[in-house]
């Protein structure tokens, strides 16, 4: 399978998953269950995003600057930080570390 046509039939799909969530009826979306479900696939994705963002170059494992930085933001979320306080720690984490020559 080529790239455009995996890129075509994953949007496909995610057409036919939105018209489903349309179609179906409302007493079945306002289930629990399914209301659990949909926000915990949610945090699911987006810590899969991260991971990957953080983690991955290409099709190998990274040990950069990027990994401090993460940590760095958890522990600023983890002690309440404003969000521009995390991502502004993040960055100088990286920022600092990049420019010292470790995780290039």
């Amino acid at each position: 399978m080529t790239g455009w046509t995996l890129v075509i039939v994953a949007s496909l799909g995610c057409l036919v998953v939105k018209l489903a969530g349309f179609l179906l009826p409302t007493e079945r979306l306002s289930d629990p269950r399914v209301v659990r479900a949909a926000g915990l696939v949610t945090v699911c994705l987006l810590c899969a995003l991260v991971a990957v963002q953080t983690l991955a170059d290409g099709r190998s494992v990274v040990l950069d600057a990027r990994v401090p930085a993460l940590g760095v933001a958890a522990l600023a979320l983890v002690l309440r930080a404003p969000f521009i306080v995390v991502v502004v720690a993040a960055a100088a984490t990286a920022g600092v570390l990049r420019a010292i020559g470790w995780g290039i």
